[in-house]
């Protein structure tokens, strides 16, 4: 992920940008029939409709820098024809990705500060 929300997923028959900025979220609320984070919703409590996956999907995939018509062919290939729940999961974190962005800074273990071994049986805040 980048701090744009934009995010680099594997699909279909290659690797893809996937990108939801305001005005693809806009157009995914219009194919939808209701807002960005309900659409979200249901996909995460599997109450979602067709639509949901599709238009997520090719909105994103515009907004992150695919031809109008190549996103439309992709997502007929490798979503429309296919079992839904097989795209689900890229329809989720793209549209997650779109709502909340991308963390400034990812964390990982050798960021974590690191406890220091000793064997004392003192209490490090005890006087």
């Amino acid at each position: 992920m980048s701090r744009d929300a934009s995010i680099e997923l594997d699909f279909g028959d290659g690797t893809y940008q996937f990108r939801l900025g305001w005005g693809e979220l806009v157009k995914v609320q219009e194919a939808c029939n209701a807002g960005p984070y309900v659409v979200l919703q249901r996909l995460a409590s599997g109450t979602w409709e067709m639509d949901d996956i599709k238009e997520v999907i090719r909105w994103a995939l515009i907004g992150g820098k695919t031809e109008p018509a190549k996103a439309l062919r992709l997502v007929r290939t490798f979503v429309e024809e296919r079992p839904p729940v097989e795209s689900l999961l890229i329809a989720k974190v793209v549209l997650s990705a779109g709502l909340m962005g991308a963390p400034e800074e990812e964390l990982g273990k050798d960021q974590a500060a690191s406890p220091e071994v000793t064997n004392s049986t003192i209490s490090p805040t005890e006087d």
